[in-house]
């Protein structure tokens, strides 16, 4: 395991970023992408949630940031 963070999810992917800014399209990709992969949603969210503690679809906690 690494010590980098994964960014690709939390600052590039519209998808993910979108959601959780609360655009509505986005959160029903991202809904649809986490049914069909898992709660973690795709490899970047998987590396998301590792990395963090929280899923695609949840804004990280001040605490949480590294």
């Amino acid at each position: 395991m690494t010590d980098r963070a994964p960014v690709f999810c939390e600052k590039y992917c519209i998808v993910c970023r979108g959601a959780r800014a609360g655009n509505p399209i986005c959160k029903a990709i991202q809904n649809l992408e986490l049914k069909i992969f898992g709660k973690e949603g795709c490899i970047w969210g998987k590396a998301r949630t590792r990395y963090y503690g929280v899923t695609p679809d949840e804004k990280i906690p001040p605490d949480k940031k590294k």
